[in-house]
């Protein structure tokens, strides 16, 4: 990890946000969106800029208008490590952050995988995701992309659990050539989970994602799992894991949540301390908001940053991808 360099005492900090269509729409358990709302931080030297994109999640009680007012606080001479203390983990956080260490490779010279001691960065294989649907309608999205081989489903039917069992039976069926991991969501509920998982592991399913809401997770405990779970929105930070590792194989380290790149560096840490594989996720976002956190999926077991791919189009320089592998960026983009 590297050490701030000095605080600059002219510093510019600006945040503005920003919408992007979503191809069609994305659909999860707890509801649909047709655009990705972001937030972009801007910090300048006066001869060098960062950018950080991050996305406000209303899961977790955040807003655009409210993200962009705890930027408008922070101080002019700023560095990571004071940020840490300034904001807590979240969107705001992360948009800064990340601005930081664009701006901190951009004022050395050096990319950001060599100042955080993660590269020279490889292409790495990304899980391309599924909307919650019809069973039916979620195995035709499948066969239509044929050409990517890992796909998430996302599960959570209000109405009828024993739908999800279908949607893994034919997703597997229409794709019986693909890696699966599935996303409930917090959508099933502990006298669901024997079932369920087991369903999950007849269809071939590698991992599942938050299956129980947070809060009721303790069902977990002592629970002989025939497919690894992996904690996503019971663990936002590295604080949050030692309390979970006796529940969860694996958790998800995604930049919103933790606050940026240096604590999800520090998550990641954390995880490997404790025995957990680690699945690298995203929201839906920009090529911007993706780059930081290919320096985590270098060693990931999972890696989920497809969001530009759920996007009508993406950002100027945005990340190549191509039969799901995404190759490394240049510093037009970030870092």
């Amino acid at each position: 990890m590297s050490v701030d360099p000095t605080p600059t005492p002219d510093l510019t900090l600006d945040a503005i946000e920003e919408a992007w269509p979503i191809d069609g729409s994305f659909v999860i358990s707890r509801g649909a969106k047709t655009q990705a709302h972001v937030v972009v931080a801007t910090v300048g030297d006066g001869r060098h800029t960062g950018r950080g994109e991050a996305v406000p999640y209303a899961r977790y009680g955040e807003t655009i208008e409210g993200t962009l007012a705890a930027i408008s606080t922070l101080p002019a001479n700023l560095t990571r490590t004071a940020l840490q203390a300034l904001l807590p983990a979240g969107a705001a956080r992360n948009a800064v952050d990340c601005a930081l260490w664009d701006l901190e490779a951009k004022q050395t010279g050096q990319r950001a995988e060599t100042i955080a001691a993660c590269g020279p960065l490889r292409p790495v294989l990304t899980c391309y995701t599924l909307s919650l649907d019809a069973p039916e309608r979620m195995a035709a999205k499948a066969r239509a992309v044929a050409h990517l081989p890992v796909l998430k489903l996302k599960l959570g039917d209000p109405q009828d659990a024993t739908r999800d069992v279908q949607r893994m039976r034919a997703v597997r069926a229409a794709r019986p050539d693909a890696r699966l991991v599935a996303d409930a969501n917090e959508a099933w509920q502990p006298d669901q989970l024997i079932p369920l998982l087991a369903a999950a592991a007849a269809a071939g399913v590698e991992m599942i994602e938050q299956p129980l809401p947070v809060g009721k997770d303790a069902a977990l405990s002592g629970l002989a799992r025939p497919v690894p779970v992996c904690a996503d929105e019971s663990a936002h930070t590295a604080a949050d894991l030692a309390a979970l590792a006796d529940r969860y194989d694996a958790v998800n380290v995604k930049l919103d949540k933790a606050g940026g790149l240096t604590a999800a560096l520090a998550m990641m840490g954390e995880a490997r301390r404790l025995g957990l594989d680690v699945m690298v996720g995203c929201m839906v976002a920009t090529s911007l908001a993706m780059a930081p956190a290919l320096l985590l999926a270098q060693s990931a077991r999972w890696v989920d940053l497809d969001g530009p791919l759920l996007l009508a189009g993406d950002r100027a320089n945005g990340l190549h991808f191509e039969h799901g592998i995404i190759h490394p960026h240049d510093s037009t983009l970030w870092g």
